[in-house]
């Protein structure tokens, strides 16, 4: 019996669903929402509507437009619309973070065929186009609960206490500034074994140890910026990272990696954003590099010479 070598997904089928898988994902980010909108007031909660409604919008649209079946109810979309708009500072323009929904949605994930088929995480290749498009937006924000605009936040500068940003007292994007909420979604999505936390915690690992060898405030560089809500979240996306314990523990140490070098020797303050699609890019290659076989069946041995030649003249 001829055994084939190819990886076709699933492996192994369980009763976990799409819908099911996302519900989880957007009960872990509640902590996160409510938070910001508890902080940031109204416009924060107009923020998260016009990302996760837009999103959801582009995707019935799309689907409807290309006669293809609807996927809005799997909940992936409003997953998409939310990550994005707790990434964004809480007075960004409406208009603006729909352009950046609709780019998620439309260009990332449904022209490449949908869930599933995207070769990036949405989400945070949305908001590395809003960084491009209007970095004057991206870097103003607003002090918790007052209506003082500030142009930097504990990670450009501004003094904050561990206590504070810990908690998510200070300024910063919506759902970034606590770093207990996002601990706390994450404990639940690897506690239920929604997600794994091995890509996460190599990607904190890695980036806690560079900073503490190059002696910079380790706790302020974890607790600030988009660090935890990246690392817990997009680098744990089932979609655009390996599938492999060995590959998932790669594609974190490289997310980690690249985030310290982009932050303190690049030209952006943050870098988990950029680290995540860049290592999202290397994906296929890491998954080759770590790629399992089943037991006592090996690689098929490359065609030689002759019987290449053979295969022509049949064909």
């Amino acid at each position: 019996m001829k055994h084939s070598t190819e990886t076709v997904s699933p492996y192994i089928r369980g009763r976990s669903s799409v819908q099911q898988i996302m519900f989880c994902v957007l009960v872990a980010l509640l902590p996160a929402a409510l938070t910001g909108w508890m902080s940031f007031g109204f416009q924060a909660l107009m923020l998260l509507g016009i990302t996760v409604g837009t999103a959801i919008l582009s995707e019935m649209l799309f689907r409807s437009v290309s006669r293809k079946r609807q996927t809005v109810q799997d909940l992936s979309a409003v997953v998409t619309g939310l990550l994005l708009g707790l990434t964004l500072p809480p007075d960004f323009p409406l208009w603006k973070a729909a352009v950046g929904s609709i780019f998620a949605i439309v260009c990332v994930k449904q022209l490449f065929g949908g869930i599933g088929k995207n070769f990036a995480n949405p989400a945070a290749a949305a908001k590395i186009l809003l960084m491009v498009l209007f970095m004057d937006n991206m870097t103003v924000w607003r002090l918790p609960q007052s209506d003082v605009i500030v142009t930097q936040t504990p990670l450009t500068g501004e003094f904050a206490t561990y206590w504070d940003l810990f908690l998510g007292n200070t300024a910063g994007n919506l759902g970034e500034t606590s770093a207990l909420c996002i601990l706390l979604g994450a404990l639940f999505l690897w506690l239920t074994g929604t997600a794994s936390p091995i890509a996460p915690l190599s990607c904190i690992g890695s980036f806690t140890l560079l900073t503490a060898l190059g002696g910079y405030d380790v706790p302020a560089q974890l607790f600030s910026g988009g660090l935890m809500l990246g690392a817990c979240f997009m680098t744990a996306d089932y979609t655009t990272t390996p599938v492999t314990r060995s590959g998932k523990c790669i594609f974190g140490l490289g997310c980690g990696v690249l985030t310290f070098l982009i932050r303190h020797f690049g030209g952006y303050p943050e870098g988990i954003t950029f680290a995540i699609v860049i290592m999202n890019l290397l994906t296929p290659w890491i998954e080759k590099l770590t790629k399992q076989h089943p037991f006592g069946i090996e690689d098929e041995p490359k065609p030689t010479k002759q019987k290449r030649k053979k295969r022509a003249k049949t064909a």
